[in-house]
């Protein structure tokens, strides 16, 4: 146990899917994995383990931003033995991206200054696990789904004061912005871990403040084609 995760050894599967909503956790439970059982409740950031196609794979929150999802993916890489890790979540796709658009991101790019005492000036560029991400495509056009490929922008600042940041990004062709996936690619870097972020697009940003988004109850439960993509990719590439 750790003072975030009640669970026991042998309770987490090698292989997990993490949303940021807690409740999004328990709807893909209750929704894609056989006879899933409830691992953790500490904070309210609820964990299952079930199966998928035979498969064991569990899913748990990670919350919002870089700090919380960094001490859940820790916890899962060096405490309970995990070895793949997948994100799904959803994030701000910059126009021409639609809502409901599926988003792979290759790497991210970050404002965040968390790991710039470790890296001292240096600027590192978080990168998705290579298997993880072509076999994401693949499953993704299998299923006749053609998903946007490229990087993306994670921000510590959700409600930005001005759109310069985005509209810098945008031109150098990152996709959108959200909030955890620099933090979960280092990490899994790090300790050695596949790791791959898998969005949703859940509000358009067009530098106007004129874009459409989805409601807090369809981001909670329309995220189907890219829960299959992940899970498929999981017991395929994990």
């Amino acid at each position: 146990m750790t003072p975030h995760n009640s669970a026991n050894k042998g309770d987490i599967a090698p292989i997990v899917l993490m949303p940021g909503d807690p409740l999004r956790a328990k709807f893909i439970a209750e929704n894609f994995l056989e006879d899933a059982v409830c691992f953790n409740e500490v904070r309210g950031m609820l964990g299952f383990t079930g199966t998928y196609k035979g498969h064991r794979v569990s899913v748990m929150g990670h919350g919002m931003g870089m700090p919380s999802v960094a001490i859940y993916a820790t916890e899962l890489m060096t405490e309970y033995d995990v070895k793949t890790i997948i994100r799904v979540g959803s994030c701000g796709g910059f126009a021409p991206l639609k809502l409901r658009d599926v988003v792979i991101a290759i790497a991210s790019a970050t404002d965040s200054a968390m790991f710039d005492p470790e890296f001292k000036g240096m600027h590192y560029a978080a990168c998705a696990d290579f298997s993880l991400l072509r076999t994401a495509v693949e499953k993704a056009e299998e299923m006749g789904i053609t998903p946007h490929v490229g990087p993306v922008f994670c921000s510590d600042v959700f409600y930005q004061t001005s759109p310069e940041a985005s509209l810098t990004m945008k031109a150098h062709g990152v996709l959108g912005a959200e909030m955890e996936s620099a933090a979960l690619y280092m990490l899994a870097l790090r300790h050695k871990v596949k790791a791959l972020t898998i969005l949703t697009v859940s509000d358009v940003v067009d530098g106007n403040e004129t874009g459409e988004e989805m409601s807090p109850e369809e981001r909670q439960t329309t995220f189907a084609d890219m829960i299959k993509i992940a899970l498929e990719t999981a017991v395929t590439a994990g």
